[in-house]
């Protein structure tokens, strides 16, 4: 009898419902496009519409379980995964009261408070939950607190969308360690909240859920939820986890010392490590992993799967156009153009998203910089293998801030998500970083390692290395090129250079961040 295992996976840009078979071979994945729309009265806001995303959810696993072509019965458990930082708040019947997106940045004010009146707050809430005031759901809560108080009394309990997806099918809410870590309010060792965290910083301390590990059985799957998705009544519902955790279980990174990266709307450079240790300069970021007793050191750089969108949508019509007729993905066609692109771009340098400060977090205005006015030379496959190049600069740049915090230096690099499917793109970060990189062949990683949790949480497992290795396999190897390397070396001082003055602009307020955390340059 087949078995098989089933994802959620709610990312910035889209929600994905993921079927997997118990070898980690793809059978079918259903994806519905969403956006998270600013409330004109806030600016910076970016909300996240539960009634109208959950509508789309339900339209991926009905889709799924319509055209999969499996036996209902054969779909042994669920686990779910989603981008992180977003909240989900709950009043005391369980309702949806309110809910942000993972960069929702409307909390400047409350940011700008807590460093004014209290300077060493973000350094102790840093050293305790390896978060800063950047992302995490501090600055958030007391936003609500300052601008909703009647939502903020209403609030019962706290969550992530991976916990929402959950509570949807199951009725019951829990949160868990990877994604709740990043909410700021947790402590890395004891992978539980730290009420003092949330006394020093002003809030209530009775909205916070019980902690189950993740591949913990939280419930099955209701008669509403069945009715709704079209998934079997009684599915077994596994906790999940945050993104970049369970995309590193879906490539085996499981290990101390092993490393992975990750390039989607955002790219997350993950090292993960068996000690909950933070860096004395705050400069990286320390979650915990999805297993116990793991963590990871995570340097991420805002927007550069966007960015390829705005790109793709802005300036290639007819590749699209094209793409549509042969059956192909635009970026197939675009990647082609851009491999006859010389190292380097001819000179030029883009500048969009940058190298990770996690207290001092800002993009510059977005540039493309040193070009002149040759069609021949720089038209737009010079730009987007220019964008391609700015990535890999900044992955590099997180390899030697890590390096700077623990010493620790990768040999290889294993490279998944949407990014991973551009050949050209992992060269790139080949010759750029002198590292061997390995794509897996499910570039779909985060669910796959959510669909692992599922398995391992039915007891399809018995451990997560026999998960890892019956299902973890290599599609390809891009070796460095030693002259492209060197190229790159030239290329790579000189693009930080640039950055550097650019950011200056946008420090000054001549030109715009393209994003900054908030209270940044206030």
């Amino acid at each position: 009898m087949n078995q098989y295992l089933l994802a959620l996976d709610a990312g910035t840009g889209s929600i994905r419902a993921v079927l997997f078979d118990t070898n980690g071979n793809q059978i079918y994945c259903a994806q519905r496009e969403w956006t998270h729309a600013e409330d004109s009265r806030w600016p910076g806001s970016m909300d996240f519409d539960w009634k109208n995303n959950w509508k789309l959810t339900c339209e991926c696993t009905r889709e799924l379980m319509d055209r999969a072509k499996v036996d209902p019965t054969e779909i042994k458990a669920i686990s779910t995964t989603c981008m992180r930082e977003g909240i989900v708040l709950y009043d005391n019947e369980g309702k949806e009261e309110w809910a942000c997106a993972n960069v929702d940045s409307r909390s400047t004010d409350e940011v700008v408070s807590l460093i004014k009146n209290h300077p060493d707050l973000e350094k102790k809430v840093y050293q305790v939950s390896g978060q800063s005031f950047a992302l995490n759901a501090i600055p958030r809560l007391l936003w609500i607190k300052n601008n909703m108080p009647e939502i903020y009394q209403k609030i019962s309990k706290l969550g992530m969308f991976n916990d929402w997806l959950a509570y949807r099918l199951t009725g019951k809410l829990a949160i868990e360690p990877s994604n709740g870590s990043t909410t700021g309010l947790m402590n890395l060792q004891t992978r539980n909240w730290d009420l003092e965290i949330a006394e020093m910083c002003g809030i209530r301390t009775d909205i916070f859920p019980d902690v189950l590990e993740n591949g913990d059985m939280l419930g099955q799957v209701t008669e509403k939820a069945s009715e709704e998705t079209g998934l079997p009544l009684g599915l077994p519902v596994i906790v999940g986890g945050g993104d970049c955790q369970l995309g590193s279980l879906g490539v085996g990174v499981t290990k101390p010392g092993q490393v992975a990266v990750f390039g989607g709307s955002f790219w997350q450079y993950e090292v993960v490590t068996d000690q909950a240790l933070t860096d004395k300069d705050c400069r990286v970021r320390v979650n915990c992993h999805a297993l116990p007793n793991l963590w990871q050191y995570e340097a991420l750089a805002f927007k550069p799967g966007m960015v390829m969108r705005w790109f793709r949508d802005g300036f290639c019509q007819k590749e699209k156009e094209d793409a549509e007729k042969l059956g192909l993905d635009p970026y197939n066609l675009l990647n082609e153009k851009a491999e006859e692109i010389p190292v380097g771009s001819y000179g030029m340098s883009c500048c969009f998203s940058y190298i990770m400060n996690f207290t001092n977090w800002k993009h510059a205005s977005p540039a493309f910089i040193n070009f002149n006015l040759d069609s021949l030379k720089f038209n737009k496959y010079t730009f987007y293998r220019a964008i391609l190049e700015n990535t890999a600069y900044l992955v590099k740049g997180h390899i030697e801030m890590v390096k700077n915090i623990s010493g620790f230096e990768p040999d290889f690099l294993t490279f998944a998500g949407g990014a991973a499917k551009s050949p050209l793109w992992a060269q790139i970060l080949a010759d750029v970083t002198n590292k061997t990189v390995r794509v897996p062949e499910v570039k779909e990683a985060t669910a796959l390692g959510a669909a692992l949790l599922a398995g391992l949480g039915v007891g399809i497992y018995e451990s997560i290395e026999e998960a890892v290795g019956q299902s973890v396999r290599w599609a390809a190897e891009y070796k460095p090129n030693l002259e492209n390397f060197k190229k790159y070396q030239q290329e790579y001082v000189k693009w930080r250079k640039i950055y550097k003055h650019i950011l200056q602009l946008s420090d000054k307020g001549v030109t715009n961040y393209m994003w900054s955390a908030p209270g940044i340059g206030e």
